[in-house]
């Protein structure tokens, strides 16, 4: 059983940026797909960015396309997710989770706490 500590979530302004981070314990992750998700208040957990077990193949929503980036160390165990150019409509709890292969995204499993990132305008 896989445990994920997310981290790095913070308050930030528009336009400001953080990275997160999310370690993983209990086992190796090197050969899973790993994600990371959003959930705003309110709303449904929606889908932000995923990455291949070996780094080569990424995904992004359409919403944080060009300003988020995802990557991972299998050293480290640990996955990141740059984020960029923040929008309040970013603000969130952030998950990550892994997944045996990146499709299909309702796969992913073994969600951690989250970590809160607030987006002021």
């Amino acid at each position: 059983q896989v445990q994920l500590v997310e981290s790095g979530g913070g308050l930030v302004q528009a336009g400001g940026s953080l990275r997160l981070s999310c370690a993983a314990s209990g086992r190796t992750v090197s050969s899973y797909a790993m994600g990371w998700f959003r959930q705003a208040p309110g709303k449904e957990r929606d889908f932000v960015a995923a990455i291949n077990w070996s780094g080569g193949f990424t995904h992004y929503a359409d919403s944080v396309k060009g300003r988020f980036t995802i990557s991972r160390d299998n050293a480290k165990n640990t996955v990141y997710l740059q984020m960029n150019s923040l929008k309040p409509e970013d603000t969130a709890v952030y998950y990550c989770a892994s997944s045996e292969k990146l499709f299909p995204l309702t796969n992913f499993r073994s969600w951690g706490q989250g970590t809160q990132v607030t987006v002021s305008s």
